[in-house]
C-alpha cells in the first residue's frame, strides 16, 4: 500500500505523465517489492546475525528518504518553480529512492519466507511484484486524474502524502 500511495502522489505531481513513464514507475516499485524479500531470504540463509542489527534502522531510513523527497515536492510547489513538462515529476534517482523507501520494510518478509525453498521464495516474490505493479498502475491513474483537477496544489499534496507515508513507516517500525 505504501507503493500505491507514492504512485498516487507521483500521479498527482505529474498529471500529463506518459504511459511509458507510468510503466517505469510501476515496474520500479514492483522490482523493489520483489527484490527486498529475496534479499531478506538470502540474508537469513547467509548473514542473518549481521542483518538483524540493521533491522532497527529500517524505519529511520524510510522516514528520511520520504521526508526528503516529499519536502522537496512541497518546496517546489510552494515556491512555484516553473518547470517545463519534460522536467516535471519524479526523476529516475528520486524514483529509485522511493522504491527503496517503500520496500525496505519488505526485507522482513524474507524472514517469513526463509523456510521456503528457493523456487517457492521466488514465486512469492514474483506474486508480490505482480500485485505491486497492478496497484501502482492504478495509483498513478487515480493520481493523474485528480492531479489535473487540483492543478498547482497537486505537487504540495503529493509531498504531504510522501511525508505521511514516511511517518507511518517510522511509527509502525518503532511499534514492532
Amino acid at each position: 500500500m505504501d507503493a500505491f500511495s507514492v504512485s498516487l502522489a507521483n500521479g498527482l505531481n505529474e498529471p500529463a505523465m506518459k504511459r511509458g513513464k507510468q510503466l517505469l514507475i510501476a515496474g520500479t516499485f514492483a522490482f523493489f517489492q520483489a527484490f527486498m524479500p529475496m534479499t531478506g531470504w538470502v540474508c537469513v540463509h547467509t548473514i542473518v546475525t549481521l542483518f538483524s542489527s540493521f533491522d532497527s534502522f529500517v524505519p529511520w531510513i524510510a522516514l528520511v528518504l520520504l521526508v526528503f523527497i516529499g519536502g522537496k515536492m512541497i518546496w517546489d510547489g510552494v515556491s512555484g518553480k516553473d518547470e517545463s513538462a519534460e522536467n516535471a515529476g519524479v526523476g529516475f534517482g528520486a524514483l529509485v529512492l522511493q522504491g527503496i523507501a517503500t520496500s525496505i520494510d519488505a526485507l522482513s518478509v524474507g524472514f517469513t519466507i526463509a523456510d521456503y525453498e528457493l523456487p517457492s521464495a521466488l514465486a512469492a516474490s514474483l506474486i508480490i511484484a505482480a500485485v505491486t505493479f497492478i496497484i501502482c498502475t492504478a495509483g498513478l491513474a487515480i493520481g493523474r486524474k485528480f492531479g489535473t483537477k487540483l492543478s498547482g496544489k497537486a505537487q504540495i499534496l503529493g509531498g504531504v502524502i510522501l511525508i505521511a507515508i514516511g511517518i507511518e513507516i517510522f511509527v509502525s517500525g518503532l511499534l514492532k
